[in-house]
């Protein structure tokens, strides 16, 4: 059923290998490089030519066709544009997820299928589907569901978040039955061993190396305001924006010998209030109100019935480990969680993750 697939070619060894593992089962293998950013960096290189060169070798040793689609303007307007509002909003966005959501697994598989013919795309994410590594399992008009991967350090169903059930029923992830040594072994054997050492990227790929604060002040006007104790409410120090901070981070404050912490953001006063110890209990709780859930199969049952609860596990961030909660569903659609312990540094725009025993995974946004 599944012949011609579209790898997408990103120029490390998750990608590659994933190419290698489908043409080693007999498909048909096209690589396309996503070009999503074409600004240079603070060193006056755009990452994204070092990259493609890195894919172009990569597809040449593997000997499939390479093309390069260029999605610069759909990132701006999809994933750079809404980052930019949410931080004036003061909160706090994930750029990852809403690649994913939008460009990933939105516009390159419209293309893949469209220009290239595709039968599926697959990535070097480290997920899995109910369908199988190789859709081997597909059944028509049958949900998928999103597990997790055997790499627990290296799964990335949060990045995944709102990727749509329409879009799953497409992707093939290789990578989610090995673990992040065993891939590296793999390319290694395959005469890939530029690739397999070349350094993982991590964090924001449009920042670079610069601090953030920096980066952000290109985009969003600088506001000057006032840092102020909770605990006494005296005004400690000054900030240059609320778009700079997030929830939980160490503020930088000059004269002060103690160190203190974001715990709120007002954006009609343009004031942070921080708090002093990195585990101040006002940076921990143990509820959370959603709203507006995107679910990657339907609703659970338990939700339907406004006298019933649904216990599952809560994540919300990439590598935390996953707790138990009980949610309780609203009249208007909102989801209340009480976490079995209180997590630090929950923060108002984020999203989060549950993972039902079944390992279906749904998102929402964060409200309160």
């Amino acid at each position: 059923m599944f012949k011609n697939i579209v790898v997408g070619i990103s120029g490390g060894v998750d990608s590659a290998v994933t190419a290698l593992l489908l043409k080693e089962k007999g498909f048909n293998v096209t690589g396309v490089f996503m070009k999503n950013w074409d600004i240079l960096n603070e060193k006056g290189v755009c990452l994204a030519e070092k990259d493609y060169k890195d894919a172009k070798k990569v597809c040449e040793k593997l000997d499939i066709p390479l093309f390069q689609v260029n999605f610069v303007k759909e990132y701006w307007n999809d994933v750079f544009s809404n980052l930019l509002e949410k931080y004036q909003s003061g909160y706090t966005p994930n750029p990852d997820i809403l690649c994913n959501k939008n460009i990933k697994f939105d516009h390159f598989i419209h293309i893949a299928q469209t220009k290239f013919h595709a039968d599926a795309v697959a990535t070097g994410h480290y997920v899995k589907t109910s369908f199988g590594p190789y859709l081997e399992n597909f059944k028509p008009h049958t949900d998928v569901l999103m597990l997790q991967a055997l790499d627990a350090n290296k799964d990335q169903t949060f990045f995944l978040c709102q990727v749509s059930q329409q879009s799953l029923r497409h992707c093939m992830f290789p990578l989610g039955e090995y673990l992040k040594s065993d891939v590296k072994k793999i390319a290694r054997v395959a005469g890939l061993t530029e690739i397999a050492e070349k350094k993982e990227s991590m964090g924001i790929c449009f920042v670079g190396k610069r601090e953030f604060q920096h980066f952000i002040s290109e985009y969003i006007e600088n506001k000057d305001g006032d840092v102020v104790n909770l605990d006494n409410g005296k005004i400690i120090g000054k900030h240059q924006g609320i778009h700079h901070w997030t929830i939980g981070q160490r503020c930088k404050i000059s004269g002060l010998d103690d160190a203190y912490f974001v715990f709120q953001k007002d954006l009609q006063t343009n004031v942070i209030t921080a708090v002093k110890g990195t585990n101040h209990p006002a940076l921990y709780s143990d509820l959370v109100v959603v709203q507006n859930p995107h679910w990657i199969v339907n609703e659970p049952l338990e939700l339907t019935d406004s006298e019933r609860i649904l216990i599952c596990n809560f994540r919300f961030q990439h590598r935390n480990p996953l707790i138990s909660c009980k949610i309780f569903k609203t009249l208007n659609n909102q989801l209340i969680i009480q976490l079995s312990q209180p997590l630090r540094a929950i923060t108002i725009g984020q999203l989060l993750l549950l993972c039902l025993v079944c390992c279906s995974i749904f998102w929402s946004n964060m409200f309160g």
